[in-house]
């Protein structure tokens, strides 16, 4: 999973920005000001810094994390708009946004720098004892370092899932995105596929830990 640090003293906007990452499968460590943020910083893969914050201000924490980190990407956030601030803050940063933005933006920014550092989903992605290798189609069981062969219905099932991780999915959804055709209620197609698929990537397939079952709606797989 990719861990970012987010700096931001906004509490309305920290806990909106902090919720979307975290429904992208983004781990999201967020810090009200800048301090403690040098000592944790070489634990995550990105930061987002907002420039006006108590204390230091983004401009002087974000040098310092450059300075100590030159290979962290940094990504700018700000209210102001002034040429002159969007300069100063390129000088380290390797990206500046100003507010207010969209969401979808945001998450595209973060992933053309964490493309650029080489930090991508395709390097893999960890799902309690599985490994996912999205560039290679692989799922690996970590405990015996054995693959893991599905299907290629219960791969797709899978897959999907994993594009959209902590969401809950309805059993509609996942069978028009998987069979591409509408879903007939009380068909029990997705729900046999999915009972095989537990088979053979959970633990204890009648207590499943990774595809959860959301009573009444469909499932949903936890990261």
């Amino acid at each position: 999973m990719r861990r970012i640090l987010y700096i931001e003293d906004d509490l309305e906007i920290g806990s909106w920005v902090k919720g979307d990452l975290e429904q992208r499968g983004f781990k999201v460590e967020w810090l009200k000001s800048g301090d403690g943020a040098e000592k944790v910083a070489s634990e995550h893969d990105l930061v987002i810094l907002d420039v006006m914050l108590p204390g230091l201000d983004g401009f002087t924490i974000g040098q310092r994390l450059k300075k100590d980190s030159p290979e962290m990407p940094i990504l700018m956030l700000s209210a102001r708009t002034a040429v002159e601030d969007k300069l100063h803050g390129l000088q380290f940063a390797d990206d500046y946004l100003t507010k207010p933005f969209h969401p979808d933006e945001l998450a595209a920014r973060i992933e053309v720098l964490l493309r650029r550092s080489g930090i991508s989903i395709s390097n893999g992605v960890s799902f309690g004892h599985l490994i996912v290798n999205l560039s290679e189609n692989r799922i690996v069981d970590q405990r015996s370092g054995e693959e893991i062969i599905l299907t290629g219905k219960q791969y797709q099932i899978f897959m999907h899932f994993l594009r959209h991780p902590n969401q809950i999915l309805t059993k509609e959804q996942i069978y028009e995105a998987v069979w591409g055709e509408p879903y007939i209620e009380g068909d029990k197609t997705l729900m046999v596929h999915i009972r095989y698929l537990r088979e053979k990537i959970e633990k204890i397939p009648s207590s499943p830990e990774i595809i959860e079952t959301i009573r009444g709606i469909g499932y949903r797989v936890k990261q």
